[in-house]
């Protein structure tokens, strides 16, 4: 038996979903969430300073409830697809994605994720280190500016989140185009009622640092899953899906309470192994298959180390630096003078 099938064997039993579990899940992450942005609301009559501690706790909640919409998008969450599309579809209002389109674009993203002939659907904008030597002095800039962490993280989330996901591209399906619709409307009544509630002002107050936090937040984890040094990326010929997901994803070690409100996609590994483990069953999988401890592990003091990888160099097979990348273009180029050979 193959080493793959072996391993997707002790995966396997993890991939049915448990009803209760699920509910339990949406029960200790919705109401929380709920209260939390009501208490901070409240703390406004106090400070402002006691507000956005009380808003980064609702943004955890927030991130969790975007777990589960992500779980409804592999229809992993619940056993039914329709119960799947509505809760998803509800979720997707709530956190700003809208779910058929991003359902289809992330499905895209496991299905080449690491392919080096199938990036820009789903994923982060990537150049090897050759394709970033030969292109324009005008793509250069573009792919600076994208890379640059203060752009990524901090513009990143009104960018893409606020603006980008509201409109649909061309030539996509029906369902997904009106899906759009359905969850733009949505937010517009959704914050409609909330700024009739407790007036435009108090709203951006607590809304803003929530949306913010949670946006950055997210940004940073589908980053740091994929862009560590010796992560993996291969041609179409030689690319391999299980090397792709226990290779090319990390297992981002968090603490508890971290590991818990980001819905354990720290194993993302597992994630990409099966993307059918719901997320509240993502550990027990990790644990149950001894291959995976293999597993490149990254922690929150590691992690800030995948700020300076920003090219691939896909002879050495590792991120690089600008700088590194750079300078290894020129050696590539720079015809060797060492003695005892021809000039």
């Amino acid at each position: 038996m193959s080493k793959t099938k072996q391993l997707r064997q002790m995966i396997a039993p993890f991939e049915s979903n448990d009803r209760a579990a699920s509910i339990r899940q949406l029960l200790n992450t919705l109401p929380p969430f709920l209260l939390l942005w009501l208490a901070a609301y409240a703390s406004l009559q106090i400070s402002y300073a006691l507000t956005l501690p009380i808003a980064a706790l609702a943004a955890g909640f927030l991130i969790r409830s975007f777990i589960i919409f992500h779980d409804c998008c592999h229809g992993s969450f619940f056993r039914n697809r329709r119960a799947n599309d509505i809760l998803g579809t509800v979720l997707g209002i709530l956190t700003l994605f809208p779910y058929e389109q991003w359902k289809r674009s992330h499905n895209i993203h496991h299905a080449g994720s690491g392919n080096l002939e199938k990036r820009g659907i789903g994923d982060m904008w990537l150049l090897t280190v050759r394709e970033y030597d030969a292109a324009s002095k005008w793509t250069k800039v573009r792919y600076r500016i994208y890379r640059n962490p203060f752009v990524m993280f901090i513009v990143g989330p009104i960018a893409l989140i606020l603006f980008g996901y509201r409109f649909n591209e061309k030539d996509v399906r029906r369902k997904e185009r009106l899906n759009t619709y359905l969850t733009n409307a949505g937010i517009v009544l959704l914050y409609a009622l909330a700024i009739w509630a407790v007036g435009w002002q108090a709203f951006l107050l607590v809304q803003l640092p929530i949306f913010w936090i949670s946006g950055a937040a997210g940004i940073w984890l589908f980053y740091v899953q994929h862009q560590f040094e010796d992560s993996y990326f291969e041609h179409q010929e030689d690319w391999d899906y299980v090397k792709a997901a226990v290779e090319g994803s990390s297992f981002y070690k968090l603490p508890a309470v971290l590991q818990w409100l980001t819905g354990n996609i720290g194993f993302h590994h597992v994630h990409h192994l099966s993307p059918r483990v719901p997320n509240y069953r993502l550990q027990q999988a990790h644990e149950a298959a001894p291959p995976l401890a293999h597993a490149t592990t990254i922690t929150l003091r590691t992690s800030l180390q995948s700020l300076r990888f920003n090219l691939w160099d896909d002879e050495a097979r590792q991120f690089v630096s600008f700088r590194e990348g750079i300078r290894r273009a020129i050696a590539v180029k720079m015809p060797d003078k060492s003695p005892g050979r021809a000039s």
